[in-house]
């Protein structure tokens, strides 16, 4: 045995991946390609309208770094227009600042729960995603089910092109990052709990971004979009109101639509 798992703590955070960072072709095609997802979800707009409707119960969206809520409004309105309670963090810009923001948003979740007297769905993109794979371990009575987009929950350290930028907001060096919060994230919740990433991914290592144990309640799901869209690309959202709308206790996995499926097949992690 691992003599760190005998201290106490979790295996799965020292089965991190071997992926690395994304090429820089992908990289420096992020912001156009994002374009083109940002055209494709005003476009599929009315087909999205025949995604399932929801229950009503409260969705907790959390930004990924660097970012606000102003980048989940899609997303939001999105959800909103389902039928759900779609809320935003109202913390400002997602600094990783992480023993803070773990506080808070407990009391976040908590706070739903007893506003709506039902369980949160909780749903991060990117760094956001490690903070919704936390709160499915410490807020599990209060937490329906986690979503995460493109969130590299199985180790950020050398597998990102913003590893500097990360370091330098934070003042940590990302492996003291993982260990403040990847203990956590990176054991499967016990919670349902659905990892989407995508093989063409220009910011984080899309392997960091799936679990490697799946059971009954966990599962991956790869889409075709870039890092930048995750959070409105027309796959992702169908993906996401099919989640939701799975009933509290009986949780099914995803069976992406057939007009999907095709796209996966090309090897995009050889660019």
């Amino acid at each position: 045995m691992n003599s760190k798992e005998e201290e106490g703590q979790s295996p799965y955070y020292y089965e991190m991946t071997q992926g690395k960072a994304p090429s820089w072709l992908l990289l420096s095609t992020e912001i156009a390609r994002t374009s083109i997802g940002f055209g494709a979800y005003f476009a599929s707009f009315p087909l999205l309208q025949m995604s399932p409707m929801g229950d009503g119960h409260p969705v907790l969206v959390l930004p990924g770094f660097l970012t606000n809520d102003a980048v989940t409004t899609p997303l939001r309105l999105f959800l909103k227009g389902r039928g759900y309670e779609a809320k935003p963090w109202d913390l400002g810009n997602n600094l990783a600042h992480y023993d803070v923001l773990d506080r808070q948003l407990n009391h976040m979740v908590k706070d739903l729960y007893e506003v709506y007297g039902r369980k949160v769905s909780v749903i991060g993109w990117s760094a956001g995603g490690i903070f919704a794979r936390a709160l499915g371990h410490t807020s599990k009575d209060y937490v329906r089910q986690v979503i995460t987009l493109g969130s590299p929950f199985r180790g950020i350290k050398d597998k990102t092109n913003i590893e500097g930028i990360l370091g330098w907001v934070t003042g940590k060096h990302p492996a003291n990052i993982d260990r403040v919060i990847l203990e956590r994230a990176s054991e499967p919740p016990p919670v349902p709990s659905t990892a989407i990433f995508t093989k063409m991914d220009g910011v984080v290592s899309w392997q960091s971004c799936k679990d490697k144990h799946l059971d009954a309640q966990t599962e991956n799901v790869e889409v075709i979009a870039s890092h930048l869209d995750l959070g409105f690309n027309p796959m992702v959202l169908h993906c996401i109101a099919d989640r939701l709308a799975q009933p509290e206790d009986n949780w099914k996995p995803y069976s992406p639509p057939v007009w999907s499926q095709w796209l996966t097949f090309f090897p995009w992690e050889l660019l």
